[in-house]
């Protein structure tokens, strides 16, 4: 259901009254005749009912933002009280700031202070001349009409230049203030933008909007104008939001999928026209089955934040809702590769450099999210660790479901050393997988029972069906008590150092093997003790000494 937008106007907070109060003061004072208004976002929010910090102040007079703020510390000064001080965001094209912005606290809130300003674009340029201009020009150069609206702080009052922004939030409506084409020309990012509005607020695009946004013109320049540094973080704000499903089939549906999530050349196997529709269709059925089971996000929509350890210091890394997401989406392709030409050096036996061009394997999959998205290494491995972590859930699952495959996987956990009991089975390797995927553990599940077995569409009874694996290899886990298990087994029982003592072996490859061995020992007996553990370790050995030496 669309966001309602409210019939009564802008109602303002006692805060927001203050710092409006405060600013016609120094107008009153120092610049008298000058207009400000509130633009955009905040505007927007407020009549749709929502509550918004986000307070960019439009000044006219050909007043820059910095004059301004220099006006409110005098202000300040006048009145007794301590000046602020004034950040100034220069002009930067690359991230869309096209403009020189002021920023200052007004009674500790931030605000933004900028110039009305109109912006011309050159043919095959993304970054415009930019002028002082009137209100009404500033409006009708902005991204959709629902961002052109304006709150004259001056005379209290909703401007709406375009004469339909206000209708477009009662309407649910997403619609540029100029002709749709022309405006994505200009900067064709505004098309993400007009989508990722669309998804939040549960509006429609305009037939007109949809038609230009699959132009192949427009299409081009969203490939050649827009950097990836400033496509990433509109995905990211899209997956984010309150339903990044539709988000995503909006991008599919406008045909702008292969260019927003750009695939790399020499792909194996290659991409078909249908992964589109099987990315989307993964996220949405990841979407439909979180909310069936209830427990994945554990903090709901706004689901709590992952954290890594990071030379000691606690960071967030990044929430489970997008973590899920994103490996829904891309479950279809984590399998496929590209080749990646690499230069090797070597040297002949007279010591001379040669080298050569090699291919070598990379994962489709981290191409996408490293180089079409731009995204953080460690949130693009988080979510390469789910789709390996999902792949070795499947195992669970299919002990589970089959008595069979136990066995199986009993002799593959089994070695000569180290024999598993049939009834720990499932205990040693739901363990395994828990150490190594951690507390992302819950996301890896879902997505593996999403993928076990693989279909091309899901429908609510086969939702329902993916529930029950999920919530039956969750209870196993559960009670088992294997949840945490991964701080448990952090530190083993017997270090390095021990093993090599106990067991009178060399540094090496033999003591990786026996910490491997050492964790399933563990995991068999969850009580043990380290005299146990190296009791176990020189029996185990005895008569099989010269195999360890070998």
């Amino acid at each position: 259901m669309a966001v309602e937008a409210r019939q009564q106007g802008i109602v303002l907070t006692e805060l927001e009254q203050r710092i409006f109060d405060r600013l016609l003061g120094v107008v009153d004072r120092y610049c008298p005749g000058t207009q400000l208004r509130v633009a955009g976002g905040w505007v927007r929010d407020k009549l749709l009912g929502e509550e918004s910090d986000d307070i960019d102040i439009a000044l006219d007079n050909n007043m820059t933002g910095q004059d301004f703020c220099r006006e409110v510390n005098k202000y300040l000064e006048w009145i007794g009280e301590e000046q602020k001080r004034v950040g100034v965001s220069q002009r930067n094209p690359d991230k869309s700031k096209h403009l020189e912005t002021a920023k200052m606290e007004i009674f500790k809130v931030s605000i933004d202070f900028v110039n009305l300003r109109s912006e011309t674009y050159a043919e095959n340029s993304r970054i415009p001349t930019v002028e002082n201009c009137e209100a009404k020009v500033d409006a009708l150069r902005r991204d959709l009409r629902i961002n052109s609206l304006f709150y004259n702080i001056t005379t209290k009052s909703l401007e709406d230049f375009t004469e339909r922004g206000h209708q477009d939030l009662k309407n649910g409506l997403i619609a540029t203030p100029s002709p749709a084409k022309a405006t994505f020309l200009d900067d064709p990012l505004r098309v993400l933008r007009a989508i990722r509005f669309a998804a939040r607020f549960s509006f429609t695009l305009a037939e007109d909007l949809k038609k230009a946004a699959s132009d192949e013109e427009v299409k081009s320049g969203l490939r050649s104008k827009i950097s990836r540094e400033r496509i990433g973080p509109e995905v990211d704000r899209m997956m984010s939001g309150k339903d990044p499903v539709n988000a995503m089939c909006y991008i599919r549906d406008l045909g702008l999928f292969y260019i927003v999530f750009e695939f790399p050349q020499k792909r194996d196997p290659p991409v078909l026209d249908k992964h589109d529709w099987l990315c989307v269709s993964h996220i949405e059925a990841a979407w439909n089955l979180a909310q069936l089971i209830g427990s994945v996000f554990r903090g709901g929509s706004d689901s709590k934040s992952l954290l890594c350890d990071t030379k000691k210091k606690l960071m967030v890394v990044m929430d489970e809702k997008k973590l899920c997401l994103y490996s829904a989406l891309f479950t279809p392709v984590r399998n496929m590769v590209y080749m990646e030409k690499s230069e090797k050096v070597t040297f002949n036996s007279c010591n001379l450099q040669t080298s050569f061009d090699a291919n070598r394997s990379q994962n489709n999959c981290e191409y996408i999210l490293r180089n079409s998205l731009k995204m953080e290494g460690r949130h693009a491995d988080m979510i390469v660790n789910v789709h390996a972590g999902s792949e070795k859930f499947a195992e669970l699952i299919l002990v589970l479901e089959s008595n069979e495959y136990l066995e199986t996987i009993r002799e593959k956990l089994n070695d000569e050393y180290l024999e598993i009991p049939t009834d720990m089975v499932n205990r040693v390797l739901a363990g395994l997988v828990l150490y190594e995927i951690k507390e992302l553990w819950r996301v890896a599940l879902l997505i593996s029972t999403l993928s076990c077995p693989q279909v091309g569409s899901f429908s609510q009874a086969e939702l329902h069906k993916r529930k029950e694996k999920y919530v039956r290899v969750e209870r196993l886990i559960t009670d088992l008590g294997l949840e945490g298990v991964w701080n448990k087994l952090k530190k083993p029982l017997l270090d390095g150092h021990d093993i090599r003592r106990v067991l009178q072996i060399p540094e090496g490859r033999l003591v990786g093997n026996w910490l491997h061995r050492e964790l399933k020992w563990q995991l068999v007996h969850p009580q043990g003790t380290k005299e146990e553990c190296e009791q176990w370790m020189k029996q185990s050995l005895l008569p099989k000494r010269q195999k360890v030496e070998m």
